[in-house]
Protein backbone atom coordinates (compact mmCIF):
# COMPACT_ATOMS: atom_id res chain seq x y z
CA UNK A 1 0.00 0.00 0.00
CA UNK A 2 1.40 3.39 -0.99
CA UNK A 3 -1.64 5.07 0.57
CA UNK A 4 -3.93 3.64 3.25
CA UNK A 5 -7.58 4.43 2.56
CA UNK A 6 -10.34 4.92 5.11
CA UNK A 7 -14.05 5.57 4.94
CA UNK A 8 -14.94 8.67 6.94
CA UNK A 9 -16.88 6.51 9.41
CA UNK A 10 -13.71 4.58 10.23
CA UNK A 11 -11.61 7.50 11.41
CA UNK A 12 -13.23 7.90 14.84
CA UNK A 13 -12.27 4.52 16.28
CA UNK A 14 -9.11 2.35 16.39
CA UNK A 15 -8.41 -0.22 13.69
CA UNK A 16 -8.82 -3.82 14.87
CA UNK A 17 -5.43 -5.49 14.97
CA UNK A 18 -6.62 -8.13 12.49
CA UNK A 19 -7.51 -5.45 9.90
CA UNK A 20 -5.13 -5.68 6.93
CA UNK A 21 -4.39 -1.96 7.22
CA UNK A 22 -3.36 -2.29 10.85
CA UNK A 23 -1.15 -5.25 9.93
CA UNK A 24 0.42 -3.21 7.14
CA UNK A 25 1.15 -0.27 9.43
CA UNK A 26 2.72 -2.36 12.20
CA UNK A 27 4.18 -5.42 10.46
CA UNK A 28 5.13 -4.09 7.00
CA UNK A 29 5.82 -0.39 7.54
CA UNK A 30 7.01 -1.08 11.11
CA UNK A 31 5.51 2.11 12.43
CA UNK A 32 5.60 2.79 16.15
CA UNK A 33 3.70 5.20 18.39
CA UNK A 34 4.44 8.74 17.21
CA UNK A 35 5.23 7.72 13.62
CA UNK A 36 3.11 8.82 10.66
CA UNK A 37 1.69 7.07 7.58
CA UNK A 38 0.17 8.36 4.34
CA UNK A 39 -3.61 8.05 4.44
CA UNK A 40 -6.64 9.11 2.44
CA UNK A 41 -10.41 9.40 2.72
CA UNK A 42 -12.24 7.48 -0.01
CA UNK A 43 -13.35 10.11 -2.50
CA UNK A 44 -11.75 12.87 -0.45
CA UNK A 45 -8.39 14.32 0.59
CA UNK A 46 -5.09 12.67 1.37
CA UNK A 47 -3.27 13.33 4.59
CA UNK A 48 -1.15 11.94 7.38
CA UNK A 49 -2.13 9.69 10.26
CA UNK A 50 -0.10 9.58 13.45
CA UNK A 51 0.02 6.32 15.35
CA UNK A 52 -1.18 7.12 18.89
CA UNK A 53 -1.43 3.63 20.38
CA UNK A 54 -0.69 0.00 19.49
CA UNK A 55 -2.03 -2.99 21.40
CA UNK A 56 -2.69 -6.66 20.75
CA UNK A 57 -6.26 -5.74 19.83
CA UNK A 58 -6.05 -2.45 17.92
CA UNK A 59 -4.05 0.37 16.35
CA UNK A 60 -5.18 3.92 17.13
CA UNK A 61 -4.56 6.79 14.71
CA UNK A 62 -4.94 10.54 14.70
CA UNK A 63 -5.67 12.07 11.26
CA UNK A 64 -4.69 15.37 9.66
CA UNK A 65 -6.10 15.96 6.17
CA UNK A 66 -4.82 18.09 3.31
CA UNK A 67 -7.01 21.02 2.32
CA UNK A 68 -7.45 19.78 -1.26
CA UNK A 69 -8.45 16.43 -2.72
CA UNK A 70 -6.33 14.73 -5.42
CA UNK A 71 -7.08 15.63 -9.06
CA UNK A 72 -10.26 14.12 -10.54
CA UNK A 73 -10.22 10.87 -12.47
CA UNK A 74 -9.47 10.87 -16.19
CA UNK A 75 -12.40 11.56 -18.55
CA UNK A 76 -12.32 7.96 -19.80
CA UNK A 77 -15.20 5.47 -19.52
CA UNK A 78 -14.88 1.75 -20.26
CA UNK A 79 -17.66 -0.48 -21.56
CA UNK A 80 -16.54 -4.11 -21.28
CA UNK A 81 -18.28 -7.28 -22.40
CA UNK A 82 -18.41 -9.26 -19.16
CA UNK A 83 -15.39 -11.60 -19.04
CA UNK A 84 -14.39 -14.35 -16.61
CA UNK A 85 -14.26 -13.29 -12.94
CA UNK A 86 -10.47 -13.63 -12.82
CA UNK A 87 -10.22 -11.26 -15.79
CA UNK A 88 -12.65 -8.82 -14.15
CA UNK A 89 -10.36 -8.69 -11.12
CA UNK A 90 -7.41 -7.73 -13.31
CA UNK A 91 -9.46 -5.13 -15.17
CA UNK A 92 -10.71 -3.55 -11.95
CA UNK A 93 -7.12 -3.16 -10.78
CA UNK A 94 -5.77 -1.82 -14.06
CA UNK A 95 -8.65 0.57 -14.71
CA UNK A 96 -8.41 2.02 -11.21
CA UNK A 97 -4.62 2.36 -11.32
CA UNK A 98 -4.89 4.16 -14.68
CA UNK A 99 -7.53 6.52 -13.34
CA UNK A 100 -10.60 5.84 -15.49
CA UNK A 101 -13.79 7.44 -14.25
CA UNK A 102 -16.18 4.52 -14.85
CA UNK A 103 -16.32 0.90 -15.97
CA UNK A 104 -19.54 -0.70 -17.18
CA UNK A 105 -19.48 -4.50 -17.40
CA UNK A 106 -22.23 -5.53 -19.80
CA UNK A 107 -23.87 -8.65 -21.18
CA UNK A 108 -23.16 -9.15 -24.89
CA UNK A 109 -24.29 -11.84 -27.30
CA UNK A 110 -21.11 -13.86 -26.71
CA UNK A 111 -20.86 -13.29 -22.96
CA UNK A 112 -21.07 -16.35 -20.72
CA UNK A 113 -24.23 -15.78 -18.58
CA UNK A 114 -22.83 -17.63 -15.56
CA UNK A 115 -20.11 -15.00 -15.12
CA UNK A 116 -22.75 -12.56 -13.88
CA UNK A 117 -23.54 -14.91 -10.97
CA UNK A 118 -19.99 -14.86 -9.60
CA UNK A 119 -19.49 -14.16 -5.89
CA UNK A 120 -17.19 -11.39 -7.06
CA UNK A 121 -20.36 -9.35 -7.55
CA UNK A 122 -22.68 -10.71 -4.88
CA UNK A 123 -20.14 -10.52 -2.04
CA UNK A 124 -18.89 -7.01 -2.78
CA UNK A 125 -15.42 -8.36 -3.54
CA UNK A 126 -15.23 -6.14 -6.63
CA UNK A 127 -14.98 -3.01 -4.45
CA UNK A 128 -12.02 -4.38 -2.50
CA UNK A 129 -10.09 -4.57 -5.77
CA UNK A 130 -10.81 -0.88 -6.40
CA UNK A 131 -9.54 0.03 -2.95
CA UNK A 132 -6.38 -2.05 -3.36
CA UNK A 133 -5.63 -0.45 -6.73
CA UNK A 134 -6.34 3.10 -5.55
CA UNK A 135 -3.99 2.58 -2.60
CA UNK A 136 -1.34 1.36 -5.03
CA UNK A 137 -1.88 4.44 -7.22
CA UNK A 138 -1.70 6.85 -4.23
CA UNK A 139 -5.20 8.11 -5.01
CA UNK A 140 -8.45 8.39 -3.10
CA UNK A 141 -10.86 8.35 -6.04
CA UNK A 142 -12.59 5.14 -7.13
CA UNK A 143 -14.18 4.66 -10.56
CA UNK A 144 -17.91 4.17 -10.82
CA UNK A 145 -18.65 0.50 -11.52
CA UNK A 146 -21.83 -0.97 -12.98
CA UNK A 147 -22.76 -4.50 -13.99
CA UNK A 148 -25.87 -6.43 -14.95
CA UNK A 149 -27.04 -4.36 -17.91
CA UNK A 150 -27.02 -5.43 -21.53
CA UNK A 151 -24.75 -3.76 -24.06
CA UNK A 152 -27.69 -1.88 -25.60
CA UNK A 153 -28.87 -0.64 -22.21
CA UNK A 154 -25.40 0.64 -21.30
CA UNK A 155 -24.87 2.30 -24.67
CA UNK A 156 -28.22 4.07 -24.47
CA UNK A 157 -27.26 5.51 -21.07
CA UNK A 158 -23.91 7.01 -22.18
CA UNK A 159 -23.37 10.75 -22.05
CA UNK A 160 -24.00 12.33 -25.46
CA UNK A 161 -20.84 14.45 -25.53
CA UNK A 162 -18.34 11.55 -25.25
CA UNK A 163 -16.18 10.45 -28.17
CA UNK A 164 -16.69 6.73 -28.82
CA UNK A 165 -14.17 4.07 -29.81
CA UNK A 166 -14.46 0.27 -29.86
CA UNK A 167 -11.61 -2.21 -30.12
CA UNK A 168 -12.09 -4.99 -32.66
CA UNK A 169 -9.57 -7.36 -34.20
CA UNK A 170 -11.66 -8.27 -37.22
CA UNK A 171 -13.60 -5.35 -38.70
CA UNK A 172 -11.65 -2.31 -37.51
CA UNK A 173 -10.48 -0.23 -40.49
CA UNK A 174 -7.69 1.59 -38.66
CA UNK A 175 -5.07 1.12 -35.94
CA UNK A 176 -5.84 2.81 -32.67
CA UNK A 177 -2.77 4.99 -33.05
CA UNK A 178 -4.54 6.68 -35.98
CA UNK A 179 -8.03 6.87 -34.50
CA UNK A 180 -9.45 10.27 -33.50
CA UNK A 181 -9.29 10.60 -29.73
CA UNK A 182 -10.64 13.47 -27.66
CA UNK A 183 -11.90 13.92 -24.13
CA UNK A 184 -14.22 12.78 -22.72
CA UNK A 185 -14.13 9.36 -24.37
CA UNK A 186 -15.79 5.95 -24.09
CA UNK A 187 -13.70 2.88 -24.95
CA UNK A 188 -15.56 -0.38 -25.60
CA UNK A 189 -13.89 -3.81 -25.33
CA UNK A 190 -15.59 -7.05 -26.24
CA UNK A 191 -15.81 -10.13 -24.05
CA UNK A 192 -13.18 -12.83 -24.34
CA UNK A 193 -15.06 -14.38 -27.29
CA UNK A 194 -15.19 -11.04 -29.09
CA UNK A 195 -18.01 -8.93 -30.50
CA UNK A 196 -20.82 -10.55 -32.44
CA UNK A 197 -22.25 -9.03 -35.60
CA UNK A 198 -25.24 -7.84 -33.57
CA UNK A 199 -22.93 -6.21 -31.02
CA UNK A 200 -21.04 -4.39 -33.78
CA UNK A 201 -24.32 -3.14 -35.24
CA UNK A 202 -25.32 -1.79 -31.82
CA UNK A 203 -21.98 -0.04 -31.36
CA UNK A 204 -22.15 1.55 -34.81
CA UNK A 205 -25.72 2.65 -34.16
CA UNK A 206 -24.51 4.48 -31.06
CA UNK A 207 -21.72 6.30 -32.87
CA UNK A 208 -18.69 4.11 -32.14
CA UNK A 209 -15.71 4.04 -34.48
CA UNK A 210 -13.71 0.79 -34.62
CA UNK A 211 -9.95 0.49 -34.19
CA UNK A 212 -7.43 -2.28 -33.57
CA UNK A 213 -4.16 -2.73 -31.70
CA UNK A 214 -2.32 -4.53 -34.48
CA UNK A 215 -2.32 -8.09 -35.81
CA UNK A 216 -1.65 -9.84 -32.51
CA UNK A 217 -4.62 -11.21 -30.55
CA UNK A 218 -4.30 -9.88 -27.00
CA UNK A 219 -5.92 -10.92 -23.76
CA UNK A 220 -8.71 -8.61 -22.67
CA UNK A 221 -6.72 -7.22 -19.76
CA UNK A 222 -3.64 -6.65 -21.97
CA UNK A 223 -5.67 -4.90 -24.65
CA UNK A 224 -7.28 -2.72 -21.99
CA UNK A 225 -3.94 -1.54 -20.58
CA UNK A 226 -2.48 -0.93 -24.05
CA UNK A 227 -5.51 1.02 -25.24
CA UNK A 228 -5.77 3.11 -22.07
CA UNK A 229 -2.09 3.97 -22.30
CA UNK A 230 -2.53 5.18 -25.88
CA UNK A 231 -5.58 7.23 -24.92
CA UNK A 232 -3.88 8.77 -21.91
CA UNK A 233 -0.85 9.66 -24.04
CA UNK A 234 -2.98 11.36 -26.70
CA UNK A 235 -4.94 13.24 -24.04
CA UNK A 236 -1.70 14.44 -22.44
CA UNK A 237 -2.29 12.51 -19.22
CA UNK A 238 1.11 10.77 -19.08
Amino acid sequence: MNLILFESSETNSPLPRHDSRAAHIVDVLRRKVGDTVDTGLVGGPRGKATVTAISDKSVALSFAWDKQSPPPLAPIVLVVGLPRPQTVRKLLHSATELGVSAVHFVATQKSEPSYAQSKLWSSGEWRRHLLDAAQQAFDTHLPHISHGRTLNEALAALEKDHARLALDNYEAPQPMSGAPISAPIVLALGPERGWSARDRDALRAHGFAFAHLGPRVLRTETACIAALTLIRAQLGLL
